[in-house]
């Protein structure tokens, strides 16, 4: 049997990386693995953002249409405990907050379950230099006192003990999510004159919000890439471990993100989804939060032992990762799995992909509340949208007249141009592929009733 060591690390743009065409960061460990690896060029999120994602990795669900950003329901099965029921050794290593949280259960099926006390914990604890990270400001740290170096390091401990056992290993880095305040070695990789002084994140419209500049942007871009290159460089770090314990023969090594980020495109947004303070008795609220490829297609790298080098054009979806592990570890795949398994697509990249992916945050209508973000519910001024994408075009639903948005994505790749007006005929096909998965996923009534409609 294989063992499989899969790797999350949040809030990474595909664009990132260098075997995905990024000649300005380093990221030499993530591109060696790429070099031995199958490298999935149209891989895309299904549920967004962070534990939603989770979510589906889980469950290999879309689970968007039936939950939110909250507890994983009790009547499904996920992964690890099919795993762990069938004697296999399965471990999470994580520094993404939210796993345990607000009576979270994303910790079910582990044998071991490991959630670094980084991010919140100590920064709400006696630690100051972890309440600067956590507020954007420099804590004068280095390396080791970071969150990504710590998750790395206590999964190369567990694989010490336990690498001569049939394992499932789930390492999730909360790093490059922000606030972006690595090292001040790695920054200056990409801004020598970095002052030390990290940017806060923005989620909204940079040109709109007080003080912010297009050098601020840079900046918080130059940020961004030291912690990218900081991951790498504690994956690679992972990755020797991987071969000095003889393991690269017996594992799979599954790399990937759960969604990307904006800085400055499509007229100036900022962050991942759009936030405002319009309603000062509220606990602010979300506005019009459009998901373009910045966002939805994410990297995706599959070692397989036996399997050479390579890359697949066919489209994938987050839901698939559930499956791919079922199968490369030998386990029957539950009959409500949406995803497939990407093995026999490693194994003859002619097969066919997807037809059309789908990408959204949990479905919330204008005036309502949601907790769609770390469990605060919040309110919402504008109906949620989703994303349908196929091979050539790619439409941002809005319920709002006039709102929605289509690309044309062989002749613009960047989502520059909306062409809309003219092609009326592909929007409505599109939307009603979304309506269709809708019904298909029994997305509540209240929530599709608004959605049946495209009004142009």
């Amino acid at each position: 049997m294989m063992n499989i060591i899969w790797v999350v690390s949040d809030t990474l743009r595909r664009d990132a990386v260098g075997v995905y065409g990024n000649d300005k960061i380093h990221t030499p460990s993530i591109d060696a693995l790429a070099a031995k690896s199958v490298r999935f060029d149209k891989f895309y999120i299904g549920s967004f953002p962070t534990m939603p994602t989770r979510a589906d990795h889980m469950t290999g669900r879309w689970t968007v249409s039936f939950m939110s950003w909250g507890p994983l329901p009790k009547g499904i099965v996920t992964l690890p405990e099919i795993l762990r029921n069938n004697r296999i050794n399965t471990a999470a290593i994580v520094d993404t907050p939210f796993y345990l949280r607000n009576e979270m259960n994303y910790d079910r099926g582990y044998i071991t379950f490991e959630e670094i006390p980084g991010q919140l914990w100590r920064a709400r604890g006696g630690d100051p230099h972890h309440r600067r990270q956590l507020s954007g400001k420099p804590s004068g740290r280095m390396d080791v006192d970071c969150f990504a170096p710590q998750t790395f390091s206590r999964a190369m401990q567990w694989l010490e003990l336990n690498y001569r056992e049939d394992f499932f290993l789930y390492i999730d880095t909360w790093d490059p999510h922000e606030p972006w305040n690595a090292p001040n070695y790695y920054t200056e990789l990409y801004m020598p004159d970095f002052d030390g002084e990290p940017v806060r994140a923005l989620y909204g419209y940079w040109p709109q919000a007080e003080g912010f500049t297009e050098e601020t942007i840079k900046k918080a871009y130059a940020t961004y890439c030291g912690e990218v290159t900081m991951v790498d460089t504690w994956f690679g770090y992972l990755m020797r471990k991987v071969e000095n314990l003889g393991l690269m023969d017996k594992t799979v090594i599954i790399f990937t993100s759960d969604h990307g980020y904006y800085f400055g495109e499509h007229g100036g947004l900022y962050g991942k989804m759009v936030f405002t303070m319009n309603s000062p008795e509220k606990i602010g609220t979300w506005g019009r939060s459009p998901y373009y490829e910045e966002v939805t297609r994410i990297p995706l790298l599959i070692y397989m032992p036996g399997i050479p080098m390579g890359s697949y054009d066919g489209m994938t979806s987050a839901i698939d990762l559930m499956p791919t592990v079922m199968d490369i570890m030998g386990q029957e795949i539950p009959p409500d799995v949406e995803g497939r398994s990407l093995v026999p697509m490693m194994k003859d990249p002619g097969l066919p992909g997807y037809e059309h992916i789908f990408s959204s945050s949990s479905f919330v209508n204008a005036g309502g509340t949601d907790n769609s973000v770390d469990s605060v519910m919040r309110y919402t001024e504008h109906d949620s949208m989703a994303t349908v994408t196929t091979e050539d075009w790619t439409l941002l639903y809005d319920t709002a007249p006039g709102g929605s948005e289509l690309y044309n994505l062989k002749s613009d790749p960047k989502q520059e141009k909306n062409i809309i007006t003219g092609h009326e005929d592909i929007a409505r096909e599109l939307h009603q592929l979304l309506v269709k998965h809708l019904r298909d996923t029994h997305l509540a009534q209240d929530k599709l009733e608004p959605r049946l409609e495209l009004r142009l």
